[in-house]
C-alpha cells in the first residue's frame, strides 16, 4: 500500500500540481474502491486553506473522504462525525498538529520549492488509511 501511496502522492504533485486536500482524497478512493462525485472534487480544489497556514489540506481530504465513504457504507451523520472526531483527536496525536504551517516542513516562505509536504503526504495517507480501516471496517 505504501509504494502506491508513494507514487500517486509523486504524480498527483509533481505531474498534476494538484493540493494536498485532493491528492487525499484521490488515493483514498483508489485504496477503497470509492467513486469520488466531481461536485466534491471541486469543492476539495477549494480546500487550499494551507496557503493561509490554517488546518491541513491533509485532514481535510481525509474528513472529506470519511463522510463520503461512511455516507456509502449506510453509516449514520451522527456516528460519521464522531469517527471524524477521533480521526482528528489521532492524527493530530500522530503528528502533533492539525494546522498546515506547523506541519509543513519550513513553514511557509517565498523562497520555499514547491511540494515541500510529499514526504508528509506520504505517511499522512498511509495513516488515514489504516484509521478507517480499523475504525470503518474499510476493505481493500
Amino acid at each position: 500500500m505504501q509504494n502506491l501511496i508513494n507514487t500517486r502522492v509523486h504524480d498527483y504533485y509533481w505531474k498534476q500540481d494538484l493540493n494536498c486536500a485532493v491528492t487525499t482524497l484521490k488515493i483514498l478512493s483508489e485504496l477503497f474502491y470509492i467513486d469520488i462525485h466531481p461536485q466534491v472534487m471541486e469543492a476539495a480544489f477549494g480546500l487550499n486553506a494551507g496557503r493561509s497556514a490554517t488546518q491541513c489540506g491533509l485532514i481535510e481530504g481525509s474528513l472529506m473522504f470519511i463522510g463520503v465513504y461512511g455516507s456509502q457504507e449506510r453509516i449514520e451523520s451522527s456516528k460519521i462525525q464522531e469517527l471524524c472526531q477521533n480521526f482528528s483527536e489521532a492524527f493530530q496525536q500522530k503528528f502533533n498538529s492539525l494546522l498546515c504551517k506547523e506541519l509543513r516542513p519550513q513553514g511557509f516562505c517565498p523562497e520555499n520549492p514547491p511540494h515541500l509536504c510529499e514526504n508528509l503526504t506520504n505517511l499522512a495517507i498511509l495513516f488515514s488509511a489504516e484509521f478507517i480501516l480499523v475504525a470503518m471496517g474499510g476493505s481493500q
